[in-house]
């Protein structure tokens, strides 16, 4: 018998900055990720967030970092703000061994919820590894589009990763939240 109880969304604290660099460190990098379909583990080693930018997400206006808790443990989370336009999504992670299981997917409509009830941004965008084809196809089936508008990784800057290739860039992906047209 499951004795889990139905996951719980809530806003996340400074109490909550090491779990979860903890849990997106081992959603995407290294051996641990691997138990997962979202490692990065073949792209990039190190840390996937910093503390301090995770900080920076908590302290600005318009920004959640949302967790997602299951029978009181961390189990997924998310930064949704506002960027401009639209709303950004990011530093999504769900625990390797529950990947697969539907919490993912109701953790990006509660910050879609977010981005488009909330504060009335009529998109959400998001910036994804291009190579990442499996992940990106998740995306897809969720209403992303690919944009074709890249932006370069940030080579060098340890708080990100340590690539282990040289062709890494992201690639905008966008989906309309309300009916409004985007400018």
């Amino acid at each position: 018998m499951d004795r889990r109880t139905a996951p719980t969304f809530r806003n996340a604290t400074e109490d909550d900055l090491a779990a979860l660099v903890a849990l997106v460190t081992c959603s995407y990098r290294g051996d641990t990720s691997r138990a997962g379909w979202t490692t990065e583990a073949d792209l990039l080693d190190g840390n996937r967030i910093d503390a301090d930018v995770l900080r920076a997400d908590l302290q600005r206006p318009l920004s959640r970092v949302v967790v997602m808790e299951e029978s009181a443990a961390l189990v997924a989370c998310a930064h949704v703000c506002a960027d401009g336009d639209a709303g950004y999504f990011g530093m999504f992670a769900v625990a390797p061994e529950r990947q697969g299981s539907g919490i993912g997917k109701q953790l990006l409509a509660e910050c879609e919820r977010i981005a488009g009830d909330d504060w009335q941004l009529p998109a959400m965008r998001m910036t994804v590894i291009d190579v990442r084809d499996e992940l990106i196809a998740f995306y897809q089936r969720r209403g992303y589009r690919r944009t074709g508008v890249f932006k370069p990784f940030p080579y060098g800057d340890a708080r990100f990763g340590l690539p282990k290739r040289a062709d890494l860039r992201f690639e905008v992906l966008e989906k309309r939240l309300r009916a409004e047209a985007l400018a």
